[in-house]
């Protein structure tokens, strides 16, 4: 089996057990196509939100290692800046040979545009969207990046109108594959700031279970493997996978 055989393998397999992937072909197809151009999803390199692949940041700059890119020169545009407001726009330069003049990407944030979990961090977003965005132009990456989507909704308004509920622990405490392995899971969530019920449902269906407590031992464990390499290798990334399990705020009629 060659090397491009073994990775759409390989990401197949991690695109069933990672992300619920079954037989659509909506979904293999572009992953056949992004697994031959060398993206793995074991690495982080891409992410599915609503029944479409993304690559990430990671995905983007591992793809400019492999391919010997020259350099990547990013300046904010000033004229464009506003730190009072959170406002940033930054242009990227890529050289993908010593010989290129350059592809060029802007990126721009400004807390409407960028995740809740990320205010105060709009002047990174916006220079890794501009980075993003001349990596894809330098070597014809068609799909967007998950840092260019705008603000998805975030948990905070959701449990506004839908009180969070909770469900009952079992009276042995051996629910969700025992207190040591929930423990570990609720230190990834607070040592990497994550929304504890966005990460409970991308548990679920990471598990394939309605509750967790229908999830083996193995299945959390090898979950909380999962969750903490991710969080660990690209946190925005995985920012965006929790945040696409986030319901539209419904309106109460009173």
């Amino acid at each position: 089996m060659n090397r491009k055989a073994y990775l759409y393998s390989r990401n197949l397999r991690l695109a069933r057990t990672t992300f619920g992937v079954g037989k659509q072909q909506i979904l293999l197809k572009p992953l056949e196509h992004l697994s031959a151009m060398h993206f793995d999803i074991g690495s982080g390199d891409l992410a599915l939100l609503n029944n479409h692949w993304y690559v990430t940041h990671t995905g983007l700059l591992r793809m400019a290692k492999r391919k010997m890119c020259s350099g990547i020169e990013v300046e904010a545009v000033v004229n464009l800046c506003n730190s009072t407001a959170g406002r940033y726009v930054f242009k990227a330069t890529v050289y993908s040979s010593k010989s290129c003049r350059g592809f060029v990407g802007f990126g721009d944030a400004d807390p409407s545009n960028v995740s809740a979990l990320v205010h105060g961090a709009e002047m990174r977003v916006a220079e890794t969207r501009a980075v993003n965005r001349a990596l894809r132009k330098a070597y014809g990456i068609g799909i967007c990046s998950v840092d260019e989507l705008g603000a998805l909704p975030n948990s905070a308004e959701v449990s506004d109108s839908h009180p969070k509920k909770h469900p009952p622990q079992s009276a042995n405490g051996n629910g969700n594959g025992g207190p040591r392995v929930r423990d570990r899971l609720c230190q990834i969530i607070r040592q990497h700031k994550l929304d504890a019920e966005l990460v409970k449902s991308y548990a679920t269906d990471f598990c394939g279970v309605k509750t967790l407590r229908e999830a083996t031992r193995e299945q959390v464990e090898n979950f909380d493997q999962q969750l903490a390499d991710w969080a660990k290798k690209d946190r925005n990334a995985l920012v965006c996978q929790l945040n696409s399990y986030s319901q539209p705020k419904q309106e109460v009629v009173a």
